[in-house]
């Protein structure tokens, strides 16, 4: 709405608010004192209506550990879903699609995580029990929004491109089918069942490899804001053709503007953690980080850099191959496990670590990954 206004209000004149990483980083800022402002009344109300957190684990000396968190209130996801979405229709300019898909794309998975949240944490649920939504049915909601998402992203590519012609045209005509690959310039050319295959990898991994990482407090918060940041500048630079062609990236016509909503979750995460960080008075639960995952997977899909998210991400990769290996493991060897407790983070806590000592060091490991992931946009 704001970036509608100026650009009336000014004529169209060429001004600050007309560069997508300025309103990027002023939305970061917005979410982040919106979520310091109104932090302390959400917490009450989590509070008032009994949403307090009663973590069960299948193992014992990590439910001694964790025995401190119960009633800690969960369902803080709603501050950081309603300051993104707040954010996005203030700073990123609405009538474009891909905006508007992130819309949808966070409200959908919100709400499933909130659904489930609510299941888990009251007597709402099936038969009056606190079960939760089962695993299959959150999987597909979460692959039924990757269909969705899959199929028009990679529709209004082809209509974004439709207006180019002539030799340039011939060379970007394909881009948005383009499978960036780190390490090398040409990238690999998707036909649409392996586009759309690759979009419901992607959100929904992405999704529930966040969702895996939110066992510690600030944990979870830590690790999406510095995995947002960079695709923040990822956004930005395939979204100006003449950044992206310089760093052979795939532009996108318009995507750029999908650095305002990283910009949006880098402030909404940080301002979530100055609650949320140890000793936690609030957790985000399912309903922000089911959103949080599919959101940056959506972002990473629409600027074709869906393996540099492998990189990126490469904390919440761990987490989530630790969990498949762990399950894998223990069917296999009749009972035996590979690690003494999965996702991998409490692997650590029961080794010895502090969940100060835990969270902290997972953090500057996602820091080197991000790091890492930069410097091969370079090394092409």
């Amino acid at each position: 709405m704001l970036y509608h206004f100026f650009r009336i209000l000014l004529e169209g004149r060429h001004y600050a608010y007309e560069n997508t990483l300025f309103r990027a980083t002023c939305a970061a800022l917005f979410c982040f004192l919106l979520i310091l402002l109104i932090g302390p009344k959400v917490i009450r109300a989590l509070v008032k209506y009994k949403l307090g957190d009663h973590p069960e684990f299948d193992h014992e000396s990590l439910n001694k550990l964790m025995r401190d968190k119960e009633r800690i209130p969960t369902m803080g996801g709603v501050m950081i879903i309603g300051s993104i979405i707040l954010s996005i229709l203030l700073f990123a300019d609405f009538l474009v699609f891909y905006v508007q898909m992130s819309i949808l794309c966070i409200l959908w998975l919100g709400t499933v995580g909130a659904v489930d949240d609510w299941f888990k944490l009251t007597s709402a649920g099936r038969s009056g029990t606190r079960d939760g939504l089962k695993s299959y049915e959150k999987l597909l909601f979460q692959v039924g929004l990757a269909v969705i998402v899959g199929y028009f992203v990679y529709s209004t590519g082809r209509t974004n491109f439709a207006w180019v012609g002539g030799e340039a045209g011939a060379e970007q005509i394909e881009a948005y089918r383009i499978l960036s690959v780190p390490f090398y310039k040409h990238g690999l050319l998707l036909a649409p069942l392996p586009f759309m295959l690759v979009a419901v990898l992607v959100i929904t991994g992405t999704s529930n490899a966040v969702n895996l990482t939110d066992g510690m407090d600030g944990l979870a918060s830590g690790c999406v804001a510095i995995c947002s940041l960079v695709f923040m500048i990822l956004a930005y630079i395939v979204g100006d053709e003449a950044l992206s062609r310089k760093l052979l990236l795939p532009h996108i016509p318009q995507s750029g503007e999908l650095a305002i909503i990283c910009g949006s979750i880098v402030g909404a995460c940080a301002g979530f953690l100055w609650y949320n960080c140890y000793p936690a008075r609030v957790f985000m639960g399912d309903t922000g980080s089911l959103p949080l995952g599919g959101a940056i997977g959506y972002v990473a899909v629409v600027i074709r850099q869906e393996l540099m998210l492998f990189i990126v991400g490469g904390v919440f990769v761990i987490e989530a191959v630790s969990v498949i290996l762990q399950v894998w493991y223990f069917k296999s060897t009749g009972g035996k496990r590979m690690f003494r407790c999965a996702p991998l983070h409490h692997h650590y806590h029961l080794s010895g670590w502090t969940e100060t000592q835990t969270v902290v060091r997972f953090w500057l490991v996602a820091a080197m990954f991000a790091v890492f992931a930069l410097a091969t946009v370079k090394l092409r």
